[in-house]
């Protein structure tokens, strides 16, 4: 498998490259050549086989043969060993749950597989492999996580100060070893835009081995297909049309259904659920993208004024407003309506939900409003509520259960350095470290 830059201006490069890389030299984001479509067969078989042989044969095409077989059912196998849970509220409203594994959200899935397939590419390398990953909260303990003690790679954590929630900060910032954790003065935007200009600085590049963990990184997209597709496996079959609404911030989550839509998945349409930084639903109504600074909200992890996949997003569309309106509806939600939802869900199916979850929600019920014909509705829900207890605790009056695993973190001190969102400070950081 090869893989191209969406601006169509850099040599073609293996997943290695892709990987190691991050973004491409002219600055746009890889993507495969090529992906191809299963048959209604092995879509079927994807029903009976085990959820780890199914990711297995869902990405074998994607690393092609510069991964042995063996080595990558291990990184699945590793990476991918915890639950994907399918709750049904309604015959016509389901929620996956996709925050099983080790940090609670729903981006254990890409972090783990990527920590694991750069453990492997890395193998042989002379020089540290430096990792940097902007967060606006879930991708920083994922990330950490899923690459704590890999030898030869460390990771720098950028994350924007007073902007995520105790949970989230004490999951990084208390780990050490091979995991620094930056508080940056600032938004999310400055963190990626710090990240962003690092790859573009050739100096920097020449003195520093730099790969990105952020969903810019393909290798961050491939396994999130996988619980696409694990909802499929749970699914009831129905005639009705599937209509799948997914929390959105950085757009890496949607970018990974559509890919999985690709390969054959039966999704009718996607719904970009976004709060108040809404500029991807505002596209879709207007024809016009126009970033803007991310506004703070209660689901802070989607408070994105920039998404960086949105040229995947168009790349998958052609470019071409109509083809992405029949792809994805678009809709935000207000701060005032993710805490209704929160209660609604509680009162009406006694279910406790993370207010991105709740985005997702009020993003399906928009849709079915505007479009009344028969549909069933799946919900991604992206991250356990004890991670956001405070957010719980004003929607419904009462905190949600702490599981132990987090629970433990509140006991560590924190490790994380302050700096300012100044590039020249940022690279002088690196370089001393």
């Amino acid at each position: 498998m090869r893989y191209r830059s969406t601006s169509r201006q850099a040599p073609l490069t293996s997943l290695r490259g892709a990987v190691l890389r991050g973004l491409a030299p002219d600055g746009g984001l890889y993507m495969p050549v090529e992906i191809a479509r299963r048959s209604l067969e092995e879509l079927e078989e994807f029903r009976r086989l085990p959820f780890t042989e199914v990711c297995f044969r869902i990405v074998k095409p994607f690393a092609g043969p510069e991964v042995p077989e063996e080595i990558l059912w291990q990184v699945v196998s590793e990476a991918i060993n915890f639950p994907v849970k399918l709750v049904s509220l309604s015959p016509a409203l389901h929620v996956l749950e996709l925050f099983h594994g080790p940090t609670l959200a729903f981006k254990d899935f890409g972090a783990r597989f990527m920590a694991r397939l750069m453990g492997y590419f890395v193998r042989s390398e002379t020089r540290a492999l430096t990792v940097l990953v902007a967060t606006s909260g879930d991708t920083g303990s994922a990330v950490a996580h899923g690459f704590l003690g890999v030898p030869g790679i460390r990771v720098v954590i950028l994350y924007p100060s007073k902007r995520i929630s105790e949970a989230q900060e004490k999951q990084f910032t208390t780990l050490g070893q091979n995991i620094t954790a930056l508080e940056v003065s600032g938004t999310f935007d400055d963190c990626q835009r710090l990240v962003k200009q690092a790859f573009s600085d050739s100096d920097l590049n020449k003195r520093a081995f730099l790969t990105s963990a952020n969903s810019i990184n393909v290798g961050r997209l491939l396994p999130q297909m996988f619980y696409h597709v694990a909802a499929y496996r749970q699914l009831p079959v129905a005639s009705v049309p599937l209509i799948v609404a997914v929390p959105s911030g950085n757009f890496g989550n949607l970018t990974a259904g559509i890919f999985a839509k690709r390969i054959g998945l039966p999704v009718a349409r996607f719904v970009a659920s976004t709060n108040a930084n809404d500029v991807v639903p505002q596209y879709l109504r207007t024809g016009e993208f126009c970033p803007r600074p991310a506004k703070p909200t209660y689901s802070n992890a989607m408070d994105v004024g920039s998404p960086n996949n949105f040229p995947r997003l168009l790349d998958l569309c052609r470019g071409r407003l109509e083809y992405a309106r029949r792809e994805i509806w678009g809709h935000g939600a207000t701060d005032e309506e993710t805490l209704a939802a929160m209660k609604s869900l509680h009162e009406r199916f006694g279910y406790l939900a993370d207010p991105h979850t709740a985005v997702g929600v009020l993003g399906w019920e928009a849709y079915r409003r505007k479009h009344p014909e028969p549909t069933q509705g799946l919900v991604l829900a992206t991250a356990h509520p004890a991670k956001f207890a405070d957010v719980v605790t004003r929607a419904i009056g009462a905190a949600p259960p702490l599981p132990d695993r987090l629970a433990a973190y509140f006991q560590r001190p924190k490790l994380s350095t302050a700096v300012s969102s100044r590039y020249d400070e940022f690279k002088e950081f690196l370089l001393a470290h």
